[in-house]
Order: structure tokens, then sequence, then C-alpha cells
């Protein structure tokens, strides 16, 4: 049966559906010998010979959901060309073909996915599902609340302004706010994945991020986890991660009919109104 190119090689879980149309867009995907770079292109899993960086594209394999915390120094990506540590060598036995799901930046740490299931990975990086991800970003000086406003308001960066973001002063006990090198710590929730957001956010109000750690992805978090180690979801975990990729999404649906439906009756009842008036 013929199907898209990018839908095989996420279903073989090499990248999710948007990163395999970068694949094929860079030259990076053969068909049976001949490069592809056209979006749509199909071809059969069954009988043709499909290949990824010259890799044969296989059937895929048992779905794997990692929870890695990431240490600061090391890329958020399988390879890098200029040789950097990546996330990949930091899971060692790990023996399925995984890959990050989102971003994280070499100097920043926490909680990253890997994983083989392209379809998740899809959602989960789809502004449209609206995954929370929350970050303890230390910045340089406290933010009053006029910067803190315009971060939870929304912000343009790079010439696009960002969404609606939760935003907490972290104060009390335990600190966050450290008057002797002036840094405060803020608790950041947004769920957009745009390259370096959080820090741009701390820079376009004038408090540059000097550390930042991802303690949550959307109902995962776990504060157990060592610097540089992972573990493998629980089947509950991945059960909560779906339904959490899934939830927003179908709750757009069902208010934007609820909306629909409550204007249709708002508009049944204005024709009602003016068919009186005018019999009037």
């Amino acid at each position: 049966m013929q199907v898209r190119l990018q839908k095989i090689i996420s279903a073989a879980g090499i990248a999710s559906r948007r990163a395999a149309e970068r694949l094929i867009e860079e030259g990076r995907v053969s068909v049976n010998g001949a490069t592809v770079t056209q979006l749509g292109t199909r071809a059969d899993p069954d009988s043709d010979d499909i290949r990824v960086d010259e890799r044969r594209v296989k059937r895929r394999e048992r779905h794997r959901y990692f929870l890695l915390n990431k240490p600061r120094g090391y890329v958020t990506t399988r390879s890098d060309p200029e040789q950097r540590p990546t996330v990949l060598d930091l899971l060692k036995g790990v023996r399925e073909y995984v890959y990050p799901v989102g971003r994280l930046d070499f100097d920043s740490e926490g909680l990253l996915i890997l994983t083989n299931d392209g379809d998740l990975a899809a959602t989960l990086t789809h502004p449209r599902h609206e995954v929370e991800r929350v970050y303890e970003a230390q910045v340089l000086g406290v933010p009053d609340e006029h910067d803190l406003d315009r971060l939870r308001r929304g912000l343009v960066i790079d010439g696009r302004r960002t969404s609606p973001a939760q935003i907490d002063l972290v104060t009390g006990r335990g600190t966050v706010t450290s008057r002797k090198d002036d840094t405060s710590v803020l608790r950041v929730t947004i769920h957009e994945g745009r390259t370096r957001q959080v820090r741009k956010m701390g820079d376009a109000i004038g408090h540059p991020v000097r550390t930042l750690k991802r303690v949550r992805i959307g109902p995962i978090a776990d504060k157990n986890l060592r610097l540089g180690t992972y573990r493998e979801l629980t089947p509950e975990e991945v059960r909560r991660l779906k339904n959490a990729s899934r939830r927003p999404d179908a709750g757009s649906r069902e208010e934007s009919g609820s909306r629909r439906e409550s204007g249709s009756r708002r508009e049944s009842k204005s024709r009602g109104e003016y068919r009186s008036r005018k019999s009037r």
C-alpha cells in the first residue's frame, strides 16, 4: 500500500512527521536508490527500499518512552556536526532508534523525553495541543510587576508575539530571590517550543537568564531523577502524557462547537425577535 514517506519514517520511529519532512527536503531520504525531496511522495513500506541517511527504514519496533534529566553541555539531537556531546550519549544500553522530543538548548538542563513514537512526538511539539512546559529560570535582577505582566500577556520576539504565559516570581521559604548576587528565580509555564524562547523572554524585559532548568513536561515531573540519568516512563505516565496532548485540542473543538451552538441560538432568537417586531 502506498503511504506518504513522512508517515512511513515516523511510523518506523526515526523522527516525528514534521522532522521527517525536513529530512526529505534536505535530500536525506531515498526510495529504491533515488533521492526524494518532494513532500507528498508516496512509497510502499512492504516492497520499496526506503532509506534515511543511507540507513534502511525498517518496520517499527515496540514503542519506548524515556525521561532524561539533561545536564548542561549536551546538544538535544541525535548527532552534531560540531562533534559536541549529544543527549543520546547519556542513554547507555538503549538499542532502539529513539530521538528527543522538542528542544532544550546546549546551556540548559532539565527534563527531556526521548521516544520512537512519532505520533506522540508530533502532538507534544505542536503548539495547537498546548502541552505545558514548566521552567525555573534564574534571571539577573528582580523583575517588577510590570515586567512580569508583559511576560504573562505575551511580547514580540523575532517578529512574532509569544502566547500568554504563566509567570511566578518564586519567593518565601527555600529561596529563589538572592539579594547577594542580585538574581531571582521565575517559574515560567509556556506551551510553545520556539528556539531559546525563555531566554529571549528574559532578554526582552531586561533580565537575562543566567540558568534555565525544565522541571515539568505536561503531567510528567520527577524531582528524584539525578542530573545526567534517565529512566523509562511507566505505562500510566505514557497514558497521562497522551491524554495531555489530546485533551486541549479536543477541548478546543468542544468549546468551538459550544460557541457555534450558542451563536446559533442567539441568531435564531434574534431572527425570531425580528420577525415578531416585523409582524407587529
